[in-house]
């Protein structure tokens, strides 16, 4: 009988938690930054086996909230813990542990499901290190298994990959074998975005600033895809860090993520950015909603499995619903289905089939 069911990925921000998820699925399915907090909502990505199917569930680092961003963010986290069949606490074996880690640890005690630790970032760590690490680990929870890896080099994600099939509970596949995520297409161009943002601007940036798809034109979708996007910032003084000189910033992160947006999409794409200045966008609920940061009281995985894609975040027209449905509330409204869509190895995947 073969093994199905979900993986939650938990564990403080920059834990490489999105790296050890698209390292595992092999496809960029979550963006990835050395600024934490990257991820802002749930990502299901499924896999297959010889020994059953695993649907992955990346979130939000846990954190101390002081936004109502970060409240649902840490929600949306805190949240998985009840709705999986394993848990795969992901703690970064390069720093030292702390009181985050113990109070994350804590929100374990009460979990009925296994939980797994997964040391990872070991590439960066001796294994002089590592031992005492492991034993110190011991004493935070009764761990199923505990499991050194390294996201970056691939060293022990096989074995991690085992460890988490044997804990799933026996079943048959919850999605079809050529599903692979269930994040809609608006969200996906307003990530690409985004990390473009992360990656060319200052660090005290990153924190104050989100992506939302305006208009999202596929009239003429096999010729030219039309995207219009506003960038918000939270000052006055962060308009022109986005913008820079003479528009050199701005046209910068057009030009990088349209050339992702074309190879995902596999045709010509026309992205229009603006930037605009929301002193509270962190704090207003609509803002929150278009980006797609899920309220806590969202359907939950085991009650959505299955069903059709609803609308994609802030209203992702065109966003349709990705063959055998999902997980539609586990972070995403709705999975979308990229029909026909190119994009080389690495580049983003959504709901489309597994090539």
């Amino acid at each position: 009988m073969p093994k199905s069911g979900y993986a939650s990925l938990v564990g403080r921000p920059n834990a490489g938690k999105s790296t050890l998820l698209n390292r595992m699925v092999g496809e960029k399915i979550a963006i990835v930054s050395d600024k934490p907090q990257t991820t802002r909502n749930r990502i299901l990505a499924v896999k297959n086996y010889p020994e059953g199917q695993i649907a992955f569930v990346d979130t939000p680092g846990i954190h101390r909230p002081l936004h109502r961003l970060n409240v649902r963010m840490v929600d949306a986290a805190v949240d998985t813990l009840r709705e999986v069949d394993v848990i795969a606490l992901v703690f970064d074996a390069s720093t030292k542990p702390g009181r985050g880690d113990e109070y994350v640890s804590s929100l374990l005690e009460d979990v009925r499901s296994p939980v797994v630790l997964v040391l990872n970032k070991i590439d960066l760590v001796s294994k002089s290190r590592l031992l005492p690490l492991i034993e110190q680990a011991q004493r935070w929870h009764n761990f199923a298994a505990i499991v050194p890896v390294s996201a970056t080099t691939g060293d022990g994600i096989d074995r991690l990959e085992r460890v988490l099939l044997e804990q799933l509970p026996e079943g048959q596949p919850g999605y079809p074998d050529d599903y692979l995520t269930d994040q809609p297409e608006r969200a996906l161009v307003a990530e690409m975005v985004r990390e473009k943002v992360l990656q060319h601007t200052r660090d005290e940036l990153p924190f104050s600033t989100a992506v939302v798809v305006d208009q999202f034109d596929e009239e003429e979708r096999d010729r030219l895809l039309r995207l219009y996007c506003t960038i918000f910032v939270e000052t006055e003084s962060q308009k022109p860090i986005v913008i820079g000189r003479g528009g050199e910033m701005i046209k910068q992160i057009g030009s990088e993520a349209r050339r992702d947006l074309e190879a995902f999409f596999g045709t010509k794409v026309f992205l229009d950015l603006h930037v605009k200045v929301n002193p509270d966008w962190r704090d207003n609920d609509r803002v929150l909603d278009d980006i797609g940061v899920p309220q806590l009281g969202a359907r939950s995985a085991r009650s959505a499995r299955g069903a059709g894609g609803a609308k994609g975040a802030g209203g992702a027209r065109g966003a349709t619903s990705a063959k055998g449905g999902g997980m539609g509330a586990m972070g995403a409204r709705g999975a979308t289905s990229a029909k026909g869509a190119a994009g080389a190895k690495g580049a983003w995947s959504a709901g489309r089939k597994k090539r």
